[in-house]
């Protein structure tokens, strides 16, 4: 048992929304097949997956480094102990060799994608799919058959109106969906709020919304728009500041009663903990930590951090991991977390779900499909297929 090649292929998202910092007019994300020698009804057995939404293809590094010491490697030191499936951790631990420490978003999303590919190859071999792997190694077999599942939304978008946006959360709300995410901070303030109130305005008593300032924000913006919004109780207020700015983040908290978010733009579990440490995120006060596993060197380590955020007191529902694809939906399911994100008809092929997918109360039961699940989802296994033919 082997794995006989891995390929990647950059591919245009071809979008032209943006949030209160970028627009995705240039973005790029890689797919990655890895393909194995284990054969299932005639075919090889071939993982995939790609590198989530909001970073860059990063094939350059996959083919200089990681792609060729997985395949240079001992083909038996990549098996799990029953020689008969692959052993994510271990090929982790192969393409980790002759890694200096820190400097993780330079290398964390290439292995981090490669690695969810095995790991869509070992459930396939399994014939399970990942979600029920995942909840027997890492949830005590506690098998979710269902997620919580809310939608980002509210874009800036060219020529949009306050108007259009109450139509497209009425579109998500009678899509199912009970909790709504919209962008803040791509406009002054005070227009923002007026944002707010008009989508206020048309949620039921039962819906929730959050707001995310793709950490647009330095000190006095960041503590002007908290003030400004705790009257809301939002959901959530999502990157007030620079990720890695712990202590404005602490002080913002000290400030803002209502829950924060954060962590999409955390790539090791050294940089969470510090967040957990550090950066005034309350626990008991449904603080939320959205940790993005293909661009955070994958699930093994996603384990790991999931794993310390528990040791230091935090629950796995605040654990919301971001991308908004059949991979997070996975992993919030096999994990037992608190939920996981949806981008529908944002980010062309790359976002959403399964086509025959559908929402129930916020719900959106899960697949029994092998593996991740992408060949539920037309558009991108057209692409996947393409890459493994």
């Amino acid at each position: 048992m082997r794995i006989v090649d891995i390929r990647e292929h950059a591919v245009p998202l071809k979008s032209d929304i943006r949030n209160s910092s970028f627009d995705f007019s240039e973005m790029t994300t890689s797919v990655v097949a890895v393909i194995t020698d284990v054969v299932r009804d005639g075919k090889p057995v071939v993982g995939f997956a790609f590198n989530s939404t909001g970073r860059y293809a990063c094939g350059a590094a996959m083919r200089a480094r990681f792609i060729p010491r997985i395949l240079a490697a001992d083909p038996r030191c990549l098996l799990d102990e029953t020689q008969e499936n692959f052993d994510p951790a271990k090929v982790l631990a192969v393409m980790m060799q002759r890694e200096k420490s820190g400097g993780h978003s330079e290398r964390s999303i290439a292995i981090g994608t490669i690695e969810v590919a095995v790991w869509d190859a070992v459930a396939k071999i399994a014939g399970k799919p990942l979600h029920r792997v995942l909840a027997e190694r890492y949830n005590g077999g506690k098998s979710a058959t269902k997620v919580f599942c809310y939608v980002g939304g509210g874009w800036y978008a060219p020529g949009q109106t306050v108007e259009d946006l109450q139509d497209e959360m009425r579109r998500h709300l009678d899509a199912g969906y009970t909790m709504v995410k919209m962008k803040v901070g791509g406009l002054p303030l005070a227009e923002d709020v007026r944002r707010i109130e008009a989508v206020k305005t048309i949620l039921p008593a039962h819906a929730q919304l959050a707001v995310d300032a793709n950490s647009k924000f330095g000190r006095e913006e960041a503590l002007a728009y908290a003030k400004a919004l705790a009257p809301f109780r939002l959901r959530w207020f999502e990157e007030p500041c620079d990720p890695l700015d712990f202590s404005l983040l602490a002080e913002i908290a000290d400030a803002y009663d209502p829950p924060l978010a954060t962590g999409e733009n955390l790539f090791s579990t050294q940089d969470v903990e510090n967040l957990v440490r550090f950066g005034g995120l309350r626990a008991d006060r449904n603080d939320v930590i959205q940790v993005d596993p293909p661009q955070a060197y994958g699930i093994v380590q996603y384990a790991r951090t999931v794993a310390m955020v528990e040791r230091h007191g935090w629950p796995r529902r605040a654990l919301f991991p971001h991308g908004g694809n059949q991979m997070s939906l996975a992993i919030a399911g096999g994990f037992g977390l608190g939920g996981a994100e949806s981008y529908p008809g944002v980010f062309g092929a790359f976002g959403g779900f399964a086509d025959d997918a559908k929402l129930e109360r916020g719900y959106l039961p899960l697949s029994d499909r092998p593996g991740i699940g992408f060949e539920g989802q037309s558009a991108l296994y057209s692409i996947m297929r393409a890459l493994a033919a």
